[in-house]
């Protein structure tokens, strides 16, 4: 191995190659689940540079973990335990490398984050809308890698639908140039949607050209208490019907998750929680004006609370106050990790079917696990829940974890699969669920995944198990 250092000393510099001390930053994921040790952490500074690793490491037999930020909930960006991995991380390819205005395109580099992307189309007079709680520390790469959601995926997308084009290192060391930013492509396979979401196991993505959108005219928030997932649900029909493609987020907060976040940040005045199951929020981007974008809000909470699928609700006032509502939102994965250790799942089903499945689900966990406690919040507007599972009040959180993950999991996926879902909607599958996909996928998409995973890296030097084992 010191001869494969050496070279790669050689290809990216001394001082980006970390091969001593305190790698913590880059061996132990964001939920301090798993925690590997890395042969090396390589950090490159051009596409040339990673290609150039990634033929190294080849010829050696050694294989890599591609990381951006390491925001990652499944453990797929961090190494094994073997000491024997390189990590390849790509933060220092941080580059806007373009905007072009006419074609509402940005080109940018895979470390660039996520927040810095949409600041620097906001100074252009765009939008970029990809919105994620960790944006302040996620890269474009990660997301893409992960195909990663959010919450305005009900108006724009995933990731994977925001993008135009990618550059691509092979496993082969090979470049592949697919910038073009074209709307339009059709000859032959789609390999840019091959390789977003497959978790830098295909390839290592190095740069992508991602679509804008004009600023909206006014962006308007509300909050309203529901009395349950059937009248949220019932909300959203309203809400797509009233504010059509305006639309841009739907949020729905279990009253528990809710009730984590006022006892864990106390500074936070959380509204109506208290005497509703659930509570919403939905953001409306309206085009015209915020005048037509008020009355468009007042006039579809006036209808829902005539139809009773909501019995209180504010609109925010200002963009400050818009901003105090998103920010306990996105608080409630702290209020929950504050509370301890727990079981996290990140599962989509049908809009339509989520209210029959959170209460089938709700009552055989009660049934297994007394005065278990579900953090369940997420994005109904495109039917994907964050059900989470918190141990008993004054129970051992570690225990809990030993005594009752694997049959927790096997619970939710179970329901799940029933209700016809996918056990992961936006966070990817990683480590933590490369064992259960077989389970739960149909076995001719499992082995034409093992087909792709072996054509395009034949000898698993790239991220080795993590979505798919050969």
């Amino acid at each position: 191995m010191t001869d494969l250092l050496k070279t790669l000393k050689d290809i990216v510099g001394d001082a980006h190659v970390l091969a001593e001390g305190d790698l913590t930053a880059w061996e132990q994921d964001w939920r301090k689940r798993s925690r590997g040790k890395a042969l090396a952490v390589v950090r490159p500074r051009t596409t040339q540079e990673v290609a150039d690793v990634v033929r190294a490491c080849a010829a050696a037999g050694t294989s890599i973990v591609p990381q951006g930020g390491n925001t990652g909930l499944v453990g797929g960006s961090v190494p094994d335990e073997s000491g024997t991995q390189v990590l390849l991380s790509l933060t220092r390819m941080n580059t806007v490398r373009n905007i072009d205005p006419a074609n509402l395109t940005i080109t940018v580099e895979a470390g660039c984050v996520l927040q810095s992307l949409q600041d620097t189309a906001q100074e252009a007079g765009f939008l970029f809308p990809l919105s994620l709680a960790a944006e302040g520390s996620c890269t474009i790469g990660g997301n893409l890698s992960t195909n990663a959601g959010g919450t305005q995926v009900l108006r724009y997308g995933n990731t994977r639908d925001l993008c135009l084009g990618l550059e691509v290192v092979t496993a082969q060391g090979e470049i592949w140039e697919g910038l073009s930013g074209l709307r339009k492509d059709n000859t032959g396979y789609d390999l840019r949607d091959l390789f977003i979401g497959s978790e830098g196991t295909l390839g290592i993505i190095t740069a992508a050209t991602m679509k804008l959108y004009p600023l909206p005219a006014a962006t308007l928030t509300a909050w309203a208490a529901v009395p349950s997932l059937e009248d949220a649900v019932k909300l959203l029909g309203l809400a797509q019907k009233h504010l059509a493609s305006s639309l841009t987020g739907f949020e729905v907060m279990g009253q528990f998750a809710l009730s984590l976040v006022a006892k864990h940040f106390t500074q936070m005045r959380i509204p109506l929680y208290k005497d509703v199951p659930y509570c919403v929020l939905l953001e409306n981007a309206d085009s015209e004006s915020e005048l037509h974008a008020r009355t468009q809000f007042e006039r579809l909470l006036e209808t829902a609370l005539e139809e009773g699928c909501v019995t209180d609700a504010v609109v925010a006032e200002n963009l400050a106050q818009a901003h105090q509502l998103w920010h306990i939102r996105e608080s409630i994965p702290l209020a929950q990790a504050e509370e301890g250790l727990n079981i996290k799942h990140d599962i989509s089903v049908a809009v339509s079917r989520i209210p029959q499945y959170c209460r089938e689900t709700d009552a055989l966990l009660a049934q297994e696990i007394p005065g278990v406690r579900m953090v369940n919040f997420g994005h109904l507007g495109d039917g994907n829940l964050h059900y989470n599972v918190q141990a008993p009040v004054g129970g051992d959180a570690a225990q809990f974890l030993r005594d009752y993950e694997e049959r927790v999991n096997t619970i939710v996926y179970d329901q799940v699969h029933k209700h016809g879902g996918s056990i992961s909607a936006e966070h990817g599958v990683g480590s933590i669920k490369v064992d259960k996909v077989p389970n739960y996928k149909s076995p001719v998409a499992v082995e034409m995944m093992r087909a792709v995973k072996r054509a395009l890296d034949p000898r698993g030097t790239l991220n080795p198990g993590r979505v798919v084992r050969l």
